[in-house]
Protein backbone atom coordinates (compact mmCIF):
# COMPACT_ATOMS: atom_id res chain seq x y z
CA UNK A 1 0.00 0.00 0.00
CA UNK A 2 1.20 3.45 -0.85
CA UNK A 3 1.32 6.76 0.26
CA UNK A 4 -1.65 7.84 -1.66
CA UNK A 5 -3.48 5.15 -0.26
CA UNK A 6 -3.11 6.91 3.21
CA UNK A 7 -3.71 10.03 2.06
CA UNK A 8 -6.74 9.10 0.66
CA UNK A 9 -7.49 7.22 4.33
CA UNK A 10 -6.47 10.58 6.00
CA UNK A 11 -8.76 12.65 3.73
CA UNK A 12 -11.86 10.70 4.04
CA UNK A 13 -11.51 11.14 7.98
CA UNK A 14 -10.89 14.84 7.65
CA UNK A 15 -13.70 15.42 5.11
CA UNK A 16 -15.97 13.34 7.77
CA UNK A 17 -14.86 15.20 10.66
CA UNK A 18 -15.40 18.28 8.52
CA UNK A 19 -18.68 17.53 7.73
CA UNK A 20 -19.31 16.26 11.29
CA UNK A 21 -18.52 19.79 12.38
CA UNK A 22 -20.53 21.33 9.66
CA UNK A 23 -23.94 18.85 10.59
CA UNK A 24 -23.38 20.05 14.33
CA UNK A 25 -23.13 23.94 13.01
CA UNK A 26 -25.41 25.41 16.19
CA UNK A 27 -28.09 23.69 13.68
CA UNK A 28 -28.62 20.35 16.25
CA UNK A 29 -29.54 19.41 19.04
CA UNK A 30 -28.71 16.11 21.45
CA UNK A 31 -26.25 13.22 21.53
CA UNK A 32 -29.24 10.06 21.06
CA UNK A 33 -32.15 12.17 20.42
CA UNK A 34 -31.45 14.53 18.18
CA UNK A 35 -33.03 17.17 16.42
CA UNK A 36 -31.53 19.46 13.73
CA UNK A 37 -33.63 22.43 12.52
CA UNK A 38 -34.36 24.92 9.31
CA UNK A 39 -35.71 27.65 8.29
CA UNK A 40 -36.31 31.90 8.52
CA UNK A 41 -38.58 33.83 10.08
CA UNK A 42 -39.96 34.86 6.40
CA UNK A 43 -39.01 31.86 4.79
CA UNK A 44 -41.56 29.00 2.96
CA UNK A 45 -41.61 26.78 6.01
CA UNK A 46 -39.76 25.66 9.22
CA UNK A 47 -38.97 22.20 10.19
CA UNK A 48 -36.40 19.68 11.64
CA UNK A 49 -35.71 15.85 11.72
CA UNK A 50 -35.33 14.23 14.57
CA UNK A 51 -32.65 11.45 14.51
CA UNK A 52 -32.87 8.69 16.97
CA UNK A 53 -36.19 8.52 18.68
CA UNK A 54 -36.77 4.62 19.41
CA UNK A 55 -39.09 2.59 17.32
CA UNK A 56 -42.66 1.57 18.68
CA UNK A 57 -43.76 4.95 19.97
CA UNK A 58 -47.53 5.51 19.62
CA UNK A 59 -47.74 9.18 18.87
CA UNK A 60 -50.66 11.23 19.83
CA UNK A 61 -50.50 14.03 17.09
CA UNK A 62 -53.30 16.09 18.63
CA UNK A 63 -51.15 17.11 21.90
CA UNK A 64 -48.17 18.08 19.47
CA UNK A 65 -50.34 20.45 17.68
CA UNK A 66 -51.83 21.39 21.38
CA UNK A 67 -48.10 22.41 22.43
CA UNK A 68 -47.73 24.39 18.66
CA UNK A 69 -50.38 26.30 19.46
CA UNK A 70 -49.46 27.24 23.02
CA UNK A 71 -45.70 28.35 21.09
CA UNK A 72 -48.02 30.03 18.35
CA UNK A 73 -48.46 33.76 17.33
CA UNK A 74 -51.93 35.84 17.59
CA UNK A 75 -53.42 33.39 20.71
CA UNK A 76 -53.97 36.76 22.82
CA UNK A 77 -54.18 40.19 23.43
CA UNK A 78 -50.53 40.28 25.15
CA UNK A 79 -48.54 38.35 22.26
CA UNK A 80 -47.21 39.49 18.57
CA UNK A 81 -50.87 39.42 16.82
CA UNK A 82 -49.12 38.26 13.46
CA UNK A 83 -51.43 35.17 12.79
CA UNK A 84 -50.20 31.27 11.58
CA UNK A 85 -51.95 28.48 11.78
CA UNK A 86 -48.27 26.79 13.10
CA UNK A 87 -50.09 23.14 11.71
CA UNK A 88 -47.11 20.42 11.89
CA UNK A 89 -46.90 18.16 8.84
CA UNK A 90 -45.28 14.97 9.00
CA UNK A 91 -42.99 13.65 6.06
CA UNK A 92 -41.19 10.38 7.58
CA UNK A 93 -40.73 8.20 10.22
CA UNK A 94 -44.09 7.57 11.16
CA UNK A 95 -46.52 4.69 9.65
CA UNK A 96 -49.84 3.78 11.44
CA UNK A 97 -49.72 6.21 14.31
CA UNK A 98 -45.98 4.65 15.59
CA UNK A 99 -42.29 5.73 15.51
CA UNK A 100 -40.63 3.67 12.65
CA UNK A 101 -36.91 3.99 14.56
CA UNK A 102 -36.14 5.92 10.83
CA UNK A 103 -35.70 10.33 11.06
CA UNK A 104 -38.88 11.88 11.59
CA UNK A 105 -39.45 14.69 9.28
CA UNK A 106 -41.95 17.41 9.48
CA UNK A 107 -42.60 20.98 8.44
CA UNK A 108 -44.69 23.67 9.72
CA UNK A 109 -45.91 26.37 6.72
CA UNK A 110 -45.41 30.30 7.25
CA UNK A 111 -48.63 31.83 5.22
CA UNK A 112 -48.86 35.39 7.21
CA UNK A 113 -45.57 36.70 7.03
CA UNK A 114 -45.37 40.81 5.98
CA UNK A 115 -41.84 41.24 4.69
CA UNK A 116 -42.13 44.34 3.93
CA UNK A 117 -42.61 45.71 7.53
CA UNK A 118 -38.94 45.10 7.74
CA UNK A 119 -38.03 47.37 5.35
CA UNK A 120 -36.74 50.29 7.38
CA UNK A 121 -33.78 48.26 8.99
CA UNK A 122 -32.53 46.92 6.05
CA UNK A 123 -29.28 48.48 6.11
CA UNK A 124 -29.51 49.49 10.21
CA UNK A 125 -29.34 47.73 13.16
CA UNK A 126 -31.28 46.72 15.83
CA UNK A 127 -29.62 47.27 19.38
CA UNK A 128 -29.23 44.09 21.22
CA UNK A 129 -30.72 42.28 18.35
CA UNK A 130 -28.96 39.75 16.82
CA UNK A 131 -29.00 42.00 13.17
CA UNK A 132 -24.94 43.71 13.54
CA UNK A 133 -23.18 40.29 14.88
CA UNK A 134 -25.10 38.18 11.57
CA UNK A 135 -24.02 41.05 9.10
CA UNK A 136 -20.41 40.73 10.63
CA UNK A 137 -20.24 36.87 10.73
CA UNK A 138 -21.89 36.25 7.59
CA UNK A 139 -21.45 39.49 5.52
CA UNK A 140 -24.81 38.98 4.84
CA UNK A 141 -28.52 38.93 6.75
CA UNK A 142 -32.17 37.94 6.36
CA UNK A 143 -33.72 41.56 7.51
CA UNK A 144 -37.40 39.94 7.41
CA UNK A 145 -38.50 39.25 10.87
CA UNK A 146 -34.29 38.41 12.01
CA UNK A 147 -34.11 35.25 9.82
CA UNK A 148 -32.72 32.58 11.45
CA UNK A 149 -32.38 34.49 14.36
CA UNK A 150 -36.03 34.58 14.85
CA UNK A 151 -37.66 32.99 18.08
CA UNK A 152 -39.76 32.10 15.45
CA UNK A 153 -37.57 28.86 14.93
CA UNK A 154 -38.32 27.39 18.17
CA UNK A 155 -41.58 26.11 16.63
CA UNK A 156 -39.36 23.41 15.28
CA UNK A 157 -38.31 22.36 19.40
CA UNK A 158 -41.57 22.67 20.65
CA UNK A 159 -42.44 19.80 17.66
CA UNK A 160 -39.90 17.58 18.59
CA UNK A 161 -40.11 18.12 22.84
CA UNK A 162 -43.76 17.00 22.34
CA UNK A 163 -42.60 13.87 20.61
CA UNK A 164 -39.83 14.13 23.43
CA UNK A 165 -42.75 14.04 25.98
CA UNK A 166 -44.64 11.16 24.87
CA UNK A 167 -41.33 9.41 24.69
CA UNK A 168 -40.37 10.15 28.17
CA UNK A 169 -43.96 8.55 29.54
CA UNK A 170 -44.56 9.14 33.34
CA UNK A 171 -42.12 12.03 33.81
CA UNK A 172 -43.95 15.21 34.18
CA UNK A 173 -42.90 18.61 32.67
CA UNK A 174 -44.59 21.45 33.63
CA UNK A 175 -43.54 25.28 33.12
CA UNK A 176 -44.98 28.20 34.01
CA UNK A 177 -44.57 32.27 34.07
CA UNK A 178 -43.25 32.94 37.89
CA UNK A 179 -42.28 36.87 37.36
CA UNK A 180 -42.42 39.51 34.90
CA UNK A 181 -40.78 43.02 34.98
CA UNK A 182 -40.74 43.00 39.09
CA UNK A 183 -44.29 41.65 39.58
CA UNK A 184 -42.86 38.22 41.10
CA UNK A 185 -44.74 34.96 42.50
CA UNK A 186 -43.29 34.24 45.80
CA UNK A 187 -45.24 30.91 46.53
CA UNK A 188 -43.31 27.59 46.46
CA UNK A 189 -44.34 25.57 43.36
CA UNK A 190 -45.66 22.60 45.70
CA UNK A 191 -48.43 25.54 46.77
CA UNK A 192 -49.59 25.38 42.71
CA UNK A 193 -52.18 23.97 41.13
CA UNK A 194 -50.36 23.38 37.61
CA UNK A 195 -54.05 22.71 36.34
CA UNK A 196 -54.46 26.50 36.30
CA UNK A 197 -51.60 27.36 34.07
CA UNK A 198 -53.36 27.24 30.77
CA UNK A 199 -56.32 29.14 32.98
CA UNK A 200 -55.00 32.47 31.58
CA UNK A 201 -53.09 34.10 28.52
CA UNK A 202 -49.52 35.21 30.80
CA UNK A 203 -49.77 31.01 32.04
CA UNK A 204 -48.94 31.98 35.54
CA UNK A 205 -50.95 29.39 37.87
CA UNK A 206 -51.70 32.04 40.54
CA UNK A 207 -54.90 33.73 38.92
CA UNK A 208 -54.61 36.61 40.79
CA UNK A 209 -51.17 37.25 39.76
CA UNK A 210 -51.66 36.37 36.27
CA UNK A 211 -54.17 39.09 36.06
CA UNK A 212 -51.59 41.94 37.83
CA UNK A 213 -48.97 40.62 34.80
CA UNK A 214 -51.59 40.60 32.43
CA UNK A 215 -52.60 44.16 32.79
CA UNK A 216 -49.06 45.38 33.25
CA UNK A 217 -48.04 43.49 29.74
CA UNK A 218 -51.14 45.40 28.27
CA UNK A 219 -49.81 48.83 29.42
CA UNK A 220 -46.12 48.03 28.52
CA UNK A 221 -47.33 47.45 24.75
CA UNK A 222 -48.97 50.94 24.88
CA UNK A 223 -45.88 52.55 25.47
CA UNK A 224 -44.77 50.55 22.37
CA UNK A 225 -42.16 49.13 24.79
CA UNK A 226 -41.36 45.93 25.82
CA UNK A 227 -40.42 44.01 29.38
CA UNK A 228 -39.02 40.45 30.85
CA UNK A 229 -39.61 38.10 32.93
CA UNK A 230 -39.30 34.43 34.36
CA UNK A 231 -40.21 31.11 33.44
CA UNK A 232 -39.91 28.48 36.30
CA UNK A 233 -39.68 24.79 35.18
CA UNK A 234 -40.69 21.09 37.40
CA UNK A 235 -40.42 18.11 36.10
CA UNK A 236 -42.08 15.26 38.26
CA UNK A 237 -41.12 11.33 38.58
CA UNK A 238 -37.75 11.58 37.57
CA UNK A 239 -35.28 8.51 37.73
CA UNK A 240 -32.23 8.18 39.49
CA UNK A 241 -29.14 8.19 36.91
CA UNK A 242 -30.09 10.28 34.38
CA UNK A 243 -26.85 12.79 33.54
CA UNK A 244 -23.06 11.95 33.42
CA UNK A 245 -20.89 13.04 35.62
CA UNK A 246 -18.27 15.41 34.44
CA UNK A 247 -18.88 16.80 31.07
CA UNK A 248 -22.59 16.26 30.33
CA UNK A 249 -23.69 16.80 33.48
CA UNK A 250 -27.67 17.08 33.44
CA UNK A 251 -28.25 20.27 35.09
CA UNK A 252 -24.99 21.73 32.25
CA UNK A 253 -26.84 20.16 29.42
CA UNK A 254 -30.27 21.56 30.73
CA UNK A 255 -28.34 25.07 31.17
CA UNK A 256 -27.20 24.75 28.02
CA UNK A 257 -30.96 23.81 26.58
CA UNK A 258 -31.82 27.17 27.87
CA UNK A 259 -29.38 29.50 26.96
CA UNK A 260 -30.29 28.55 23.38
CA UNK A 261 -33.42 30.04 23.30
CA UNK A 262 -33.89 33.51 22.09
CA UNK A 263 -34.24 36.35 24.74
CA UNK A 264 -32.51 34.20 27.56
CA UNK A 265 -30.25 36.03 30.08
CA UNK A 266 -30.13 33.48 32.78
CA UNK A 267 -30.42 29.83 34.23
CA UNK A 268 -30.43 28.34 37.79
CA UNK A 269 -31.28 25.30 39.30
CA UNK A 270 -32.42 24.58 42.72
CA UNK A 271 -31.37 27.04 45.23
CA UNK A 272 -29.49 28.69 42.58
CA UNK A 273 -27.57 32.35 43.25
CA UNK A 274 -29.70 31.91 46.63
CA UNK A 275 -27.60 29.28 47.85
CA UNK A 276 -24.42 31.55 48.08
CA UNK A 277 -25.67 33.17 51.33
CA UNK A 278 -26.55 30.00 53.11
CA UNK A 279 -23.99 27.90 55.48
CA UNK A 280 -23.46 24.43 54.26
CA UNK A 281 -24.81 22.74 57.20
CA UNK A 282 -28.06 24.44 56.10
CA UNK A 283 -27.90 24.21 52.27
CA UNK A 284 -27.38 20.16 52.61
CA UNK A 285 -30.18 18.01 51.45
CA UNK A 286 -30.66 15.42 54.76
CA UNK A 287 -31.57 11.92 53.66
CA UNK A 288 -34.87 9.68 54.35
CA UNK A 289 -33.89 5.75 54.52
CA UNK A 290 -35.50 5.33 51.43
CA UNK A 291 -32.80 7.77 49.72
CA UNK A 292 -35.06 10.58 49.22
CA UNK A 293 -33.89 14.11 50.52
CA UNK A 294 -35.74 15.49 53.56
CA UNK A 295 -35.01 19.44 51.32
CA UNK A 296 -34.87 19.54 47.83
CA UNK A 297 -32.11 22.83 47.46
CA UNK A 298 -30.21 20.55 44.57
CA UNK A 299 -33.05 20.55 42.24
CA UNK A 300 -33.10 17.18 42.03
CA UNK A 301 -29.83 16.75 40.79
CA UNK A 302 -26.54 15.91 42.54
CA UNK A 303 -23.55 14.88 41.01
CA UNK A 304 -24.25 16.08 37.19
CA UNK A 305 -26.63 13.10 37.41
CA UNK A 306 -30.46 13.11 38.62
CA UNK A 307 -31.59 11.58 42.34
CA UNK A 308 -35.19 10.82 41.47
CA UNK A 309 -36.12 14.12 43.53
CA UNK A 310 -37.85 16.95 41.55
CA UNK A 311 -36.20 18.68 39.28
CA UNK A 312 -36.69 22.41 39.06
CA UNK A 313 -35.29 25.58 37.61
CA UNK A 314 -35.77 29.15 36.81
CA UNK A 315 -35.17 30.57 33.11
CA UNK A 316 -34.96 34.28 32.97
CA UNK A 317 -35.75 36.23 29.58
CA UNK A 318 -34.74 39.86 28.36
CA UNK A 319 -36.81 42.52 27.02
CA UNK A 320 -37.52 41.92 23.34
CA UNK A 321 -35.11 43.90 21.48
CA UNK A 322 -37.69 45.17 19.29
CA UNK A 323 -39.24 48.32 20.74
CA UNK A 324 -42.01 49.90 18.99
CA UNK A 325 -40.47 53.71 19.73
CA UNK A 326 -37.85 55.61 18.02
CA UNK A 327 -34.86 54.74 19.11
CA UNK A 328 -30.42 55.51 17.92
CA UNK A 329 -28.53 53.48 15.57
CA UNK A 330 -26.08 52.57 13.05
CA UNK A 331 -26.49 51.66 9.83
CA UNK A 332 -23.82 49.48 8.01
CA UNK A 333 -21.50 52.16 6.66
CA UNK A 334 -21.08 53.13 10.64
CA UNK A 335 -23.24 56.16 10.30
CA UNK A 336 -25.63 57.46 13.26
CA UNK A 337 -29.51 57.08 12.48
CA UNK A 338 -32.63 57.33 13.98
CA UNK A 339 -35.54 54.89 12.67
CA UNK A 340 -38.83 53.23 14.94
CA UNK A 341 -39.45 49.61 14.85
CA UNK A 342 -42.48 48.41 13.44
CA UNK A 343 -44.13 45.18 12.83
CA UNK A 344 -46.01 42.98 14.91
CA UNK A 345 -43.97 41.70 18.16
CA UNK A 346 -44.33 40.55 21.67
CA UNK A 347 -44.42 42.62 24.42
CA UNK A 348 -43.25 40.36 26.74
CA UNK A 349 -42.37 36.69 25.44
CA UNK A 350 -42.44 34.61 28.34
CA UNK A 351 -45.89 33.75 28.16
CA UNK A 352 -45.11 31.86 24.40
CA UNK A 353 -42.27 30.77 26.04
CA UNK A 354 -43.58 28.15 28.31
CA UNK A 355 -43.77 24.93 25.85
CA UNK A 356 -40.44 26.29 24.41
CA UNK A 357 -39.40 25.62 28.10
CA UNK A 358 -41.19 22.58 28.37
CA UNK A 359 -39.78 21.02 24.94
CA UNK A 360 -35.98 21.51 25.15
CA UNK A 361 -36.46 20.43 28.85
CA UNK A 362 -38.09 16.96 27.47
CA UNK A 363 -35.21 16.91 24.53
CA UNK A 364 -32.59 16.71 27.24
CA UNK A 365 -34.29 14.21 29.68
CA UNK A 366 -35.12 11.87 26.55
CA UNK A 367 -31.30 11.92 25.23
CA UNK A 368 -30.34 10.98 28.65
CA UNK A 369 -33.50 8.25 29.01
CA UNK A 370 -31.71 6.91 25.73
CA UNK A 371 -27.91 7.34 27.15
CA UNK A 372 -28.99 5.36 30.59
CA UNK A 373 -29.79 2.60 29.07
CA UNK A 374 -25.75 2.09 28.21
CA UNK A 375 -24.75 2.70 31.63
CA UNK A 376 -24.68 -0.73 32.89
CA UNK A 377 -26.30 -4.56 32.69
Amino acid sequence: MGEGFFNSIYNIYLWGYLLFLYRMAGNSFGQLFRLTTFGESHGKALGGVIDGCPAGLELDLELIQKDLDRRKPGQSAIVTQRKEPDTVEFYSGLFEGKTTGTPIGFAIHNTNQKSHDYSHIKDSYRPSHADYVYDQKYGFRDYRGGGRSSARETASRVVAGAIAKQFLGDMKINAFVSQVGELKLDKPYQELDFSNIESNAVRCPDTEMAQKMEDYIKAIKKEGDTIGGVVTCVVQNVPIGLGEPVFDKLHARLGEAMLSINAVKGFEYGSGFAGVAMKGSQHNDAYNSDGTTQTNRSGGVQGGISNGMDIYFNVAFKPVATVLQAYDTINKEGEKVTTQGKGRHDPCVVPRAVPIVEAMAALVLADFTLLARTNKI
